[in-house]
């Protein structure tokens, strides 16, 4: 599909795509990002949008799992955050509130020493949930060496960890 038609095609499927992320999403500006998401994608797949019965079906399929995919990572993230707060919340002792803090303040001091690539990749998977596959899209990596990085990064908060209580 040449650029032309994929103009006069798909892109007045706007509106509709729209609406139908608004109301999955219940956020305007979620669904405005999601549908730039979309248009994306189907720009990228725009040599093979004519093998598709139907354009608009398969932008709106492409828009509803895009707009599923945001709300996993949503509710992932809140679970995430959550359970820290309820681990934080839940324990009485002061000693072992401040403990924790301290703990906490010297595992993002080391993984702040990391290199970047296994800084971001530690992040995105302990600490934001994400999936190997998720991040190795994110970050243009292969799973295997997001997989990598990620045992190498884990292996130097560890030793540095220990080499600091020690």
């Amino acid at each position: 599909m040449n650029p032309e038609r994929f103009k006069t095609e798909i892109l007045p499927l706007r509106e509709k795509l729209f609406h139908i992320a608004r109301n999955i999403l219940e956020d305007e500006q979620d669904a405005e990002d999601t549908i730039q998401d979309v248009f994306l994608k189907l720009w990228h797949l725009r040599n093979s949008l004519d093998q598709h019965e139907s354009q608009l079906a398969f932008a709106t399929t492409v828009t509803k799992n895009s707009c599923i995919d945001l709300l996993r990572i949503k509710k992932r993230r809140e679970s995430l955050r959550l359970d820290g707060y309820n681990c934080l919340a839940s324990t009485d002792n002061p000693y072992l509130q401040l403990e924790q803090k301290d703990t906490e303040q010297i595992l993002k001091a080391i993984i702040e020493n990391l290199p970047p690539l296994q800084q971001t990749i530690i992040k995105m998977k302990d600490i934001e949930g994400y999936e190997v596959d998720e991040i190795a899209k994110i970050t243009a990596s292969q799973p295997e060496a997001v997989r990598v990085n990620l045992s190498r990064a884990r292996k130097k908060v560890r030793e540095e960890y220990i080499r600091y209580t020690n």
